[in-house]
């Protein structure tokens, strides 16, 4: 079963990175939209020098391929060197590709959803596309943020440095593809709202209630309920988090709980302590 697990997180990642190198050469290059992250730099520097944007990132992947194996581990390093040979490979193959599309507004907007799209996917496999997707990997695991929001910090640092090689004008498109592209990607991890109800029945009651209160610093309701098939009484956790929390909290489940029963359900607004008042009594948020 593990091995099975194995196989779909890869195919995850293949299929993840083959959308992000394909949308790369139809969307992002000709239309000049050097939107973050190493391809951004590639893109520069193919306006620049004509270097080849392929060659160009499989280069700079490697040093920061190094960083990310050793800060994130063994497994992580393996699944993110697929993704930093891949890409590069994908955009190598596709660079005659005859569909392109050259407008900077369409670009930014569907190019940047299916890139956000394929970071999505290579991100539900625990994986990466190496550069500065490895970068948002390694800035979340020690923060708060989302895949989403911590991909937009890393992209937006490197993005303004276009304004020095390409118009104001194309910087804030490239701007508006990294923004989508943010939100595609917790989109495709987890069906993106400012807040998630989750809903958990399990047998391991007790082993979740930890893992909410020590891995997220969450409250929970238990519900007595009774199995409408088994008749036989059970207990609903439900907990209310924030949506960086609920991606973290669902990782941590399929983990550690995999034959848990998980809801998550869009929160339109909450309103009590941790939502609307301060979190921790007589400490501001």
């Amino acid at each position: 079963m593990q091995n099975q697990n194995q196989l779909i997180q890869y195919f995850y990642i293949i299929l993840g990175a083959t959308i992000v190198g394909v949308t790369y050469n139809m969307f992002l290059l000709p239309a000049k939209l050097a939107a973050g992250g190493i391809s951004g730099v590639a893109t520069l520097l193919f306006e620049m020098y004509e270097l080849s944007p392929g060659l160009t990132q499989f280069a700079i992947n490697i040093p920061i391929f190094l960083i990310g194996w050793l800060t994130m581990g063994r497994d992580f390093g393996l699944k993110t060197l697929v993704g930093t040979f891949w890409v590069p490979f994908i955009i190598y193959l596709t660079q005659d590709i005859a569909i392109t599309v050259t407008n900077p507004l369409l670009g930014a907007i569907y190019g940047g959803l299916l890139l956000g799209v394929g970071l999505g996917i290579v991100y539900k496999g625990n994986g990466s596309t190496g550069g500065t997707a490895a970068l948002a990997q390694i800035m979340k695991r020690f923060t708060n943020l989302s895949d989403g929001y911590a991909q937009l910090i890393v992209d937006g640092l490197v993005v303004t440095t276009s304004i020095f090689v390409f118009s104001l004008e194309l910087t804030l498109f490239a701007l508006m593809t990294i923004f989508i592209s943010s939100k595609a990607i917790d989109f495709v991890q987890l069906r993106t709202s400012a807040t998630k109800l989750i809903l958990i029945i399990s047998e391991e009651e007790e082993k979740i209630q930890q893992i909410i209160r020590d891995e997220i610093d969450r409250g929970l309701t238990k519900v007595r309920t009774v199995g409408g098939y088994s008749n036989e009484d059970k207990t609903m956790l439900l907990c209310v988090t924030e949506q960086h929390e609920a991606v973290e909290l669902k990782k941590i489940l399929q983990k550690e709980t995999p034959n848990a029963f998980v809801i998550f359900l869009n929160a339109s607004e909450i309103l009590g302590r941790g939502f609307s008042i301060d979190k921790y009594y007589g400490q501001k948020l």
